[in-house]
């Protein structure tokens, strides 16, 4: 089977962001993390600040 990611690039990340009209740091800020918290998922693999993120 075809095992496929399609995983978004950092700048897709951020304009979908900012097209909500918040930033990754709001973001953070607003689940009670830090400000730089969800920037780490960027960089690394994280399924619960993806899913952040996301949502």
């Amino acid at each position: 089977m075809n095992n496929v990611r399609n995983d978004w690039h950092q700048a897709d990340i951020i304009a979908a962001l900012r097209k909500r009209g918040t930033t990754l740091a709001a973001v953070s800020r607003e689940s009670g993390l830090s400000s730089s918290t969800l920037a780490n998922t960027l960089s690394r693999p994280w399924p619960k600040g993806e899913w952040i993120i996301a949502n």
